[in-house]
């Protein structure tokens, strides 16, 4: 209780939180920067001329392994390039995995990678894989024999292993948490009978 014989001691006011000010305020700072042409983050393995240069050589036939080598990256540095300038497809892609396009020069291509492999592909896959624009695929898919399998069905697809592999990255979609369960599961299936071709002796 004050007497009235002492005066009474002020409190010093709380200390004020920096965190709150400074998120505004580095908010400003990114957005300074951006506007100065800075980049944020981590920097990029390849600079934009580098980046451009890559494109073209792979628009001339450079392969993607050859083209990391070049700059000393991991393949799928460039990968990431190609795909953000768009130039590669579904086509490219399948080219690159049937050994038209070699990876490492003057090695052998595959011989398992033409050979025909017969894997059923699940019937919500072959009715997405209809509508893809490679003709191979579709082909493929045509010659193909239907199977019932209770009450869905496969179809019963021979083909070489880089046209099987090509024909699940055109559903990667369906693997994505978006899909149907079903969706999700026919992926899973045919995912799973290539790898089992794939790692047969």
């Amino acid at each position: 209780m004050y007497d009235g014989a002492t005066a009474p001691t002020e409190q010093p006011p709380p200390a004020r939180s920096t965190r709150r000010s400074s998120h505004p305020l580095s908010q400003r700072d990114s957005a300074a920067a951006e506007a100065a042409g800075k980049t944020l983050g981590r920097p990029a393995a390849l600079d934009e001329d580098q980046a451009a240069d890559v494109v073209d050589a792979y628009a001339k036939g450079a392969a993607v392994k050859a083209l990391a080598r070049q700059y000393d990256v991991a393949p799928k540095t460039i990968r990431r390039v190609l795909d953000a300038a768009g130039a590669r497809d579904v086509r490219d892609i399948l080219k690159e995995l049937n050994g038209v396009t070699a990876d490492v020069a003057g090695q052998e291509q595959a011989p398992e990678r033409k050979q025909p492999h017969t894997i059923d592909v699940p019937g919500l896959l072959a009715e997405d894989l209809n509508a893809t624009e490679v003709a191979e695929i579709r082909e493929a898919l045509r010659g193909g024999r239907r199977i019932r399998r209770g009450l869905g069905y496969s179809v019963r697809v021979s083909a070489p292993l880089a046209l099987h592999q090509a024909a699940l990255k055109q559903c990667a979609a369906l693997a994505d948490g978006g899909s149907t369960p079903a969706g999700r599961k026919a992926y899973r299936t045919y995912a799973d009978r290539i790898a089992a071709v794939s790692t047969a002796p």
